[in-house]
């Protein structure tokens, strides 16, 4: 088919400006309301400026936009990193991808358990907590960032007695430490009575909220307890644990 005695338009052509014009809308949508948007009004303004300059043959200028033209692709990359990074994350997170991630997810879990059974049998309090499709920023705002690679070394040491963040909880999203020593919202089920204390309402709290996993580890008597869907499972092993969480990382 032709359109005005142009080329012919096929069909795969109409799919490819579809295909196109998707990516462009998910891209401004996904930077609207970031810092990222005061940066891309300043390139799409750059961009006009270089077609103009073109357009009316000005020379002087068309040749220092031609001379910035080949950092532009390195400039976006620089710029946008944390946005397409978070991107990229979220890609990861869909279901079709997780697939390609049991490895990495596996040897998350593996420190994380590591951690948890070395800290049982110190009798060493922990609360840990592993973020999956409800953003926990509210709770990692009170508490202190670290954005580090997940680690049965550093887990145990967030939770030394001696530090000054062993009292709160460890936000886990992906293979990353989040933040540590953060504020959770306290359950009031009155089944917990008083054999419980602050560290088990905490993470049922957080069960009740959210979708997110939280690990405890009691300080009085060593024993394992996770929270998941308002649920509270309490004195589990190490393995046990392990296979739960395969399960709940995987879903």
């Amino acid at each position: 088919m032709k359109l005005f005695g142009f080329l012919p338009i096929r069909a795969i052509d109409v799919i490819d400006i579809i295909v196109v014009a998707f990516m462009i809308y998910a891209f401004f949508r996904f930077v609207k309301g970031t810092k990222a948007t005061s940066i891309l009004v300043g390139l799409v303004l750059f961009f006009l400026i270089s077609f103009v300059s073109r357009w009316l043959d000005l020379k002087a200028l068309s040749w220092i936009m031609n001379s910035i033209l080949t950092l532009w692709v390195v400039a976006f990359v620089i710029v946008f990193q944390p946005e397409i990074r978070n991107a990229l994350a979220r890609i990861g997170r869909q279901r079709p991808a997780k697939f390609f991630l049991k490895l990495e997810e596996m040897g998350v879990i593996d420190e994380i358990i590591d951690a948890v059974k070395k800290m049982s049998e110190d009798h060493t309090g922990a609360l840990i907590v592993i973020q999956k499709s409800i953003g926990l920023k509210d709770i990692i705002d009170t508490g202190v960032k670290i954005d580090a690679q997940v680690n049965s070394s550093l887990l145990r040491t967030l939770f030394f007695p001696e530090t000054p963040l062993h009292d709160g909880a460890c936000i886990i999203h992906g293979d990353r430490i989040t933040a540590a020593g953060c504020v959770l919202p306290l359950s009031d089920n009155p089944s917990l009575g008083i054999t419980y204390g602050l560290r088990h309402r905490a993470a049922l709290g957080m069960a009740e909220q959210n979708d997110s996993l939280c690990i405890v580890v009691s300080e009085e008597t060593g024993h394992i307890a996770y929270g998941y869907k308002g649920k509270l499972i309490t004195k589990v092993d190490a393995e046990t644990l392990r296979k739960s969480m395969e399960e709940i990382i995987q879903e």
